[in-house]
């Protein structure tokens, strides 16, 4: 099977850089093996989107789409569990 590109918005990626190292690296192991398999077992698709879908990663979740025809997982959002879901995040 084909692996998928990884991508991710800016906002993402600032999201990422602000968290502690060790959590930086645990969260890049994750989003890298979205790389071979976009969805994982205990992946969820969330209700709100067609497209997006969350992984936990200890208290930190990661909010992405997947486009199957580019061959792509772009990551949206990065964020502890507490305020991940919250409107205009």
């Amino acid at each position: 099977m084909p692996r998928h590109a990884i991508e991710f918005l800016a906002s993402a990626d600032k999201a990422l850089r602000r968290l502690p190292t060790t959590v930086q690296r645990r969260i890049v192991v994750a989003v890298e093996e979205l790389g071979d398999d976009p969805r994982p077992p205990g992946v969820v698709k969330l209700a709100d989107d067609e497209n997006l879908w969350r992984i936990r990663v200890g208290n930190y979740r990661v909010v992405y789409e997947i486009h199957d025809k580019r061959l792509l997982v772009l990551v949206v959002r990065i964020g502890h569990r507490k305020g991940i879901y919250r409107k205009g995040r």
